[in-house]
């Protein structure tokens, strides 16, 4: 179902005596039809979600977005809002999907932990025998061969981005290195990265890698026998049936069907990372890196709704449970040392565990667990609460406007976090 906020209920909603035209006058993506859609079905009960969406886009100048929450095995909240093309003013639908960006953190977590709990991999596996033909028979840091299955997932195994750089993003360099066409595949990555310093000892602290995710992608393949994509369908997608998850392309026209496009900052372009055209400028969501070589640290696409079906599945008691309690327990636990504690030995108040961030809250017997993803062009939020209501937010741009610092500065993922918590709560969910 198709409706839109009217003006005199879009500026109710959003608090403000200014025109939505005039407030987009200096969107990124250029001009935009004055009214913001909203599809799915209408239901004014939930009218607060409706109103802090609509609002949201209006505020930061966005595209478009989709929400779906659920409790208990149901989707119940299931809209798009805005636009997946603005210059064809094509609707985000409920179903669109999203690249997701660091959430396929989460999905490939989940599934080397079904594989543990299936007796096929363990977490103190040594990655390096996961690697076979990749591994060369010398490596200048002896340290590689310390690194285990759990170090990778929490993002302890001795890389740091901020202080060498992030492996994922030198899908030229790399390539030239190796005598081969750019971009650089996840083999060729593992093979250069081989070769490299550690930065820290495994264990020793927390440092988010991207390319810990890459070789767990290349273990699940080892270990099925199979593409990393069809490793995680068997052991995660195809159980729950969720058919509007798939990997993602990086160029345009191989994106899905369904899938929305992508806006980045006014006019950003960067060199393509893509052979013949090496060098040249393009947009850079469209080939500034490679997607697909992010499969498992970035490259997922898919729809809110699956991403809710997911998140309600790492339940116990769910219908179709992927994880038992203590398989669920060890994925969301708290590192020791310094990747789980303040140097004073004072717990973080949020933590890396097994794919996931982790808050305990105040009163010590309850967390909040989620995932966020930011690529050019994608912000995204992945939440499953302590009572039980999960919910994912995707936008197809990374930068919403600021009106203090009249830029585009705001991360929408990380801004609309809270509020999306004080909206849940202000629906009266014995009435749905």
């Amino acid at each position: 179902m198709n409706s839109k906020f009217s003006r005199r209920e879009f500026l109710s909603s959003v608090g403000t005596a200014v025109g939505f035209g005039a407030m987009l006058n200096h969107q990124a993506w250029g001009d935009v039809p004055a009214e913001i859609p909203m599809t799915g079905r209408q239901d004014e009960r939930l009218r607060p979600l409706d109103n802090l969406m609509v609002g949201f886009l209006a505020k930061h100048k966005l595209p478009g977005a989709s929400l779906a929450i659920g409790r208990g095995g149901n989707v119940l909240y299931a809209r798009g809002f805005g636009w997946a093309d603005v210059e064809a003013s094509k609707p985000v639908q409920p179903d669109s999907l999203f690249r997701l960006a660091s959430i396929s953190k989460s999905i490939t977590a989940v599934a080397v932990m079904r594989a543990v709990e299936q007796g096929c991999l363990s977490l103190d596996d040594k990655i390096l025998p996961w690697l076979g033909e990749l591994v060369p028979a010398e490596i200048p840091d002896g340290r590689w061969r310390d690194i285990t299955l759990r170090h990778l997932l929490q993002h302890t195994g001795g890389w740091d981005r901020d202080k060498s750089f992030d492996a994922m993003f030198r899908a030229v360099p790399f390539a030239k290195e190796l005598g081969v066409d750019p971009p650089a595949k996840p083999e060729h990555v593992i093979r250069v990265m081989l070769k490299k310093p550690l930065d820290f000892a495994p264990g020793e602290r927390y440092a988010y890698s991207n390319f810990g995710y890459c070789l767990l992608g290349r273990a699940l393949e080892r270990l099925d026998g199979a593409s990393y994509f069809n490793s995680v369908w068997r052991r995660v997608l195809c159980p729950l049936g969720l058919n509007q998850l798939h990997l993602g392309r990086t160029l345009k026209d191989f994106a899905h069907t369904d899938e929305v496009s992508y806006y980045g900052t006014a006019g950003a372009t960067a060199p393509s990372v893509f052979a013949p055209n090496v060098g040249q400028q393009v947009s850079v969501p469209y080939g500034a890196w490679n997607l697909e070589a992010m499969d498992a640290h970035g490259g997922w696409i898919g729809s809110a709704s699956d991403l809710v079906r997911l998140a309600m599945s790492l339940d116990p008691q769910a219908c179709c449970p992927l994880l038992t309690a203590n398989g669920l327990k060890t994925m969301w636990e708290r590192p020791s040392g310094l990747a789980g504690h303040e140097p004073n030995g004072k717990p973080n108040e949020v933590h890396y565990g097994l794919g996931w961030f982790v808050r305990t809250l105040p009163s010590g017997d309850k967390i909040n667990v989620w995932h966020t993803g930011s690529l050019d062009g994608t912000s995204t939020i992945f939440v499953r609460r302590h009572d039980g209501f999960c919910w994912a937010v995707l936008f197809n741009s990374r930068s919403g406007f600021n009106s203090e610092t009249m830029k585009y500065d705001i991360t929408p993922s990380k801004a609309i976090d809270g509020a999306i918590h004080q909206a849940v709560d202000a629906v009266d969910w014995t009435r749905i």
